[in-house]
């Protein structure tokens, strides 16, 4: 079962895929968090046959939501509403960070791909404790 990875930004959207298997998540791309959006993510979503939607869980440092999480909800309403498939959260502290850090001075890093890393490690957290 493939699953798709989200780390929601408010101008840049970071997607991973997994692998077939549902075992470990990959950078995919980056999609501007625009008016073409919810085509370009429907779309992907069926030409990859994902199954699961997986967006991350961005909270403040006191555990509380920070301001993007109630746009990340609409997205998952959204999305949720167009395609039927289920949408997760997972807890996604420092994800950008940790992908920053991981790419420092890398060609990754210059491109945005840096959004593709996050939503990778998010996915990758999540089904690491889902599809044992």
């Amino acid at each position: 079962m493939r699953y798709l990875g989200i780390d929601y930004g408010s101008k840049n959207i970071g997607l991973a895929l997994s692998d077939e298997d549902g075992t470990m998540g990959f950078p995919h791309g980056v999609l501007g968090n625009d008016a073409r959006l919810l085509d370009e993510l429907t779309g992907l979503i069926e030409r990859e046959n994902v199954k699961v939607i997986v967006i991350g869980d961005s909270r403040n440092y006191q555990g509380g939501e920070n301001a993007i999480m109630e746009a990340a909800h609409g997205l998952a309403d959204t999305l949720h509403q167009a395609t039927k498939l289920p949408v997760v959260f997972e807890p996604e502290m420092l994800t950008t960070q940790e992908a920053r850090r991981d790419f420092e001075g890398v060609h990754q890093r210059k491109t945005g791909h840096m959004d593709a890393s996050a939503a990778a490690l998010i996915l990758t957290s999540y089904l690491s404790h889902t599809t044992k």
